[in-house]
């Protein structure tokens, strides 16, 4: 079974009651048990996590490259000005899927622009927690055309 690592950044583990009207009314748990399950279906080791440290996410990129773990990752607030994050990202040995709940180019300028995009494999943003479902599906089917 591949393992795959689902990274959140930062106010994500909010989910639920962070704004609900842009990023729905399902919990951080409901997110982890819906990526978990999907994950399961699709062959996956699925390990969902989320921080608001811009460390822990540069170290969780490295890790991941080091091992050659595919990684769908929510950047949050990272994803328009982390260099940091963008470098770790694009060591990369394996797929890397950047995804957002909301459609960043529907909201505030300043959320349009995604330093993480030009090194991921894809981008798939404004469908919810859909999102994330979308991402690793698409997982999938890089991971058997390899």
């Amino acid at each position: 079974m591949s393992r795959v690592l689902v990274l959140n950044g930062p106010n994500l583990g909010r989910l639920g009651s962070r704004e609900p009207d842009v990023y729905g009314a399902t919990s951080y748990a409901g997110l982890v048990e819906r990526c978990t399950a999907l994950g399961k279906e699709l062959g996956f080791e699925v390990e969902v996590k989320e921080t608001n440290s811009e460390q822990q996410m540069v170290e969780w990129l490295h890790w991941a490259a080091d091992r050659q773990t595919p990684v769908v990752i929510n950047p949050g607030a990272f994803t328009h000005y982390s260099y940091a994050m963008r470098d770790a990202a694009a060591q990369r040995t394996a797929p890397l899927i950047e995804v957002h709940i909301s459609n960043p180019y529907a909201r505030e300028e300043f959320r349009h622009n995604s330093v993480i995009a030009a090194v991921a494999s894809g981008t798939i943003a404004g469908f919810g927690l859909g999102s994330y479902e979308l991402a690793l599906r698409a997982l999938a089917e890089q991971l058997t055309t390899r």
